[in-house]
Order: structure tokens, then sequence, then C-alpha cells
């Protein structure tokens, strides 16, 4: 399979959830020394989403955000990202305001999510509060497993709709 098949299958890969992976914060924690290693001008990373949650099923995709002292730094990342293994879509990049995403993939699959945002400002802090709830409390983990696991099914084939409907409770989470 060449770059550019792999990349394809990536960006159109089915939703799926899988048990949690014991191997994932080890995953993350490699990636982060790369990452840190290669840009100084990112502040700190953390290991968010489901895979940063002991126990928690989830797309086997490592979800990270970095922390930049400002949007205009973090959009000044972009090229210098894909040239270390990322991809992301400019298009979606041009319609956020509060982040840069960006995907690492290999064997036609996701492998990381990078989230560039503001160190310690509003998305940073929600996205930290939201991962945290989930570690603190089971009974809150495993209700977003269900809702997960729904959804997942529901929206299969559509990462977006997939998302989107994960909002709503992702937002009660964070707005306590």
């Amino acid at each position: 399979m060449t770059d550019h098949e792999s990349l394809k299958r990536a960006i159109h890969e089915d939703v799926v959830l899988h048990a949690y992976n014991p191997q994932w914060p080890a995953i993350f924690e490699a990636e982060r020394k790369r990452l840190l290693g290669l840009f100084p001008q990112i502040t700190a990373i953390e290991h968010i989403g489901s895979t940063a949650v002991e126990g928690l099923s989830a797309k086997p995709i490592i979800d990270m955000m970095a922390g930049v002292a400002s949007m205009e730094t973090a959009i000044s990342l972009a090229e210098s990202l894909c040239q270390s293994g990322y991809t992301t879509s400019v298009e979606f990049n041009a319609s956020l305001t509060d982040r840069q995403w960006f995907m690492r993939w290999a064997n036609g699959h996701r492998t990381h999510h990078l989230h560039v945002v503001v160190h310690e400002g509003a998305v940073w802090q929600g996205r930290l509060k939201f991962r945290d709830a989930l570690r603190g409390n089971g009974e809150l983990a495993a209700q977003y497993l269900q809702l997960k696991q729904r959804v997942a099914t529901e929206h299969a084939q559509d990462r977006e709709a997939y998302t989107r409907a994960k909002t709503a409770f992702v937002q009660s989470v964070v707005a306590v």
C-alpha cells in the first residue's frame, strides 16, 4: 500500500471501538517526547480522549493536546507538523478558531490526533476537565461508554456525526 492509499483509508476509516489497551499511555508518552523534542514552541502536551482513561473502550487513536502561546503559533506549526509525520485538512483548520487539528496514520489506520490549542486557554481547560472527570468517576465513564457504543453503531461510517452525537454529554460534564 502506498502512502497515499494508506492516508485515504485512514481518512475514511469506520468508527470502531476497541477494548482498553494498557499500551496506550506508553504510545502517548513516546509521541509526546518526540514532539517536544522537535517543537520548542510547544509548552506542554496532554493525553486526552478515551485512550487517556484507564479501562475505557475507545477508537484506537491516541488523542493529544499540545499547548502553545497563541493561535498564531498553532497555525505557524502546520507545515512543520506535516513534515514530521502528520497530515491535516487546510479547509477544516481554516474553519476552526480555537485549535488546529492534525492526524498521524500508519497502514491505513489513524494512530494519533493532535489538537494544538492555546496553553491554559478555554479549550485546554475544558478538555482536561472532561478527561479528569472520566478518570475520577467510574459511573460517569460507564455512562460515556454506553453513549459511545450506541453512537458508534449508529454512525459507524460518519466520524463527524459520531463526534457531534457525543457533544451534549461532553458539554454537560464540562459545564459542572
